[in-house]
């Protein structure tokens, strides 16, 4: 064998072995770790997880490399859980968002934009909860290889929805989340893990975009059989309703979360809270299409529909807090929302929350959510080295987690940095 060829070999194994050695160390004002304010404090980091979180500013290990970001407070990494990150679009004149036709391949690359705004938000993880072609698990694949940047995706495939929802002249796809029956419900479940989905996201109802219909389209049948197999395969299920019905019906049936609903009985909220259903109310997301409806030319009179639903939205949050139902903070970004991924969080504060009950929505809350409460949303040793900096004290203002991020780290990388 060539010496020479030897000789490089040697030298990328021996670069890869000191890279996987590293330590790193990180300096700051302030960390919320997820719980408790730490002064001063070093995090130690090897292998892209965290070894040790020391208060007063004590002495870094030998030999490592140290971050300074002394002048700022540190957070967990944020977690957006409902996003739609293959939804892209570049405002080229003469298109719109939806209708744009691209190759599989062309979405993921494009969608590499997406990825790149959303860690600018400090949002170092999504749960991602439906695409086509499965570019979503694509995507998820060349960012835990390396080969592209972007936040940790937990993703679905396709979203299961039913033949009583399409927009007429819609040609359901051959092979992806279509099911009109319990027995097929099941199939696609399982289609959609044998794909390689993390988690399962049905479409209990109409409503998206514009549109704020309320109307259910799976039964509370469909709706048991997709939670069944779901559970039964160790997968979690994200169960999308815009209406009460809907909703409680996702709730009976078992669901992990419910995304959106609006007029919650307070039965319903009451079963919620008992069970620990997850709320992803996603309030700011119709915000987005009212500042939007122009560009996006939607049809006129949608702009009050939108409006009304956000305060329907926004009430049913709050009815859902003092219930004591847990929250997790989902965008539900989609086109150019990507970028401002954590603007619920100011909801959440609006609704009765303090700015630290908002941050534990986006940090172990929605960990716990995801199934990696071990793994993300703390900073503390074992974790994944996911830590942002934020100029200010997120504490008492929560728009300084929203709008002044410095720095974002992940897996003990920086890949954001102001």
């Amino acid at each position: 064998m060539n010496r020479g060829f030897v000789s490089a070999i040697a030298c990328i194994l021996l670069t890869a072995s000191a890279s996987a050695q590293k330590i790193t160390a990180v300096r700051l004002a302030k960390l919320w770790d997820g719980e408790k304010v730490i002064d001063r404090p070093l995090i130690v980091i090897e292998r892209g997880r965290i070894t040790r979180v020391d208060a007063n500013d004590p002495a870094p290990p030998a030999g490592a490399e140290v971050i300074d970001w002394s002048r700022y407070t540190g957070l967990p990494g944020l977690i957006d859980v409902h996003t739609h990150m293959t939804y892209y679009w570049d405002r080229r004149p003469g298109t719109l968002p939806r209708g744009t036709q691209r190759m599989p391949a062309e979405t993921v690359f494009l969608a590499q934009d997406n990825a790149k705004r959303t860690l600018e938000t400090g949002v170092t993880s999504v749960r991602d909860l439906g695409s086509s072609d499965y570019t979503d698990i694509a995507m998820r694949n060349l960012i835990n290889s390396g080969a592209m940047v972007g936040p940790r995706m937990f993703v679905c495939g396709y979203g299961l929805s039913t033949m009583r929802a399409l927009r007429p002249g819609t040609v359901p796809v051959e092979g992806g989340g279509t099911a009109d029956t319990p027995d097929e419900v099941r199939k696609a479940v399982r289609r959609q893990i044998a794909a390689g989905a993390d988690v399962i996201k049905m479409y209990g109802s109409v409503g998206g975009f514009e549109n704020v219909g309320t109307q259910q389209t799976f039964t509370y049948d469909e709706m048991k059989a997709a939670v069944e197999v779901s559970h039964t395969m160790g997968k979690k299920i994200a169960i999308h309703s815009y209406g009460p019905e809907g909703g409680r019906d996702a709730v009976r049936a078992g669901a992990d979360s419910l995304e959106h609903a609006v007029d919650l009985d307070d039965a319903t909220l009451a079963e919620m809270a008992k069970k620990k259903v997850y709320y992803v109310p996603t309030i700011d997301h119709n915000r987005y299409y009212v500042d939007a409806a122009s560009e996006f030319q939607f049809r006129p009179g949608s702009i009050e529909g939108l409006n009304s639903y956000i305060a329907r939205n926004y009430e049913t949050a709050k009815r859902a807090f003092k219930a004591g139902v847990l929250f997790a903070m989902g965008s539900d970004a989609v086109y150019t929302m990507f970028g401002q991924n954590t603007r619920e969080l100011g909801w959440f504060v609006k609704l009765g929350m303090t700015p630290e009950q908002a941050l534990k929505t986006a940090t172990v809350n929605a960990a716990d959510l995801l199934g990696m409460k071990n793994d993300l949303g703390r900073v503390s040793p074992g974790y994944f080295a996911d830590i942002i900096a934020v100029d200010g004290d997120p504490l008492s203002d929560i728009q300084v987690a929203i709008g002044k991020v410095k720095a974002v780290m992940k897996g003990g990388t920086v890949v954001v940095k102001h």
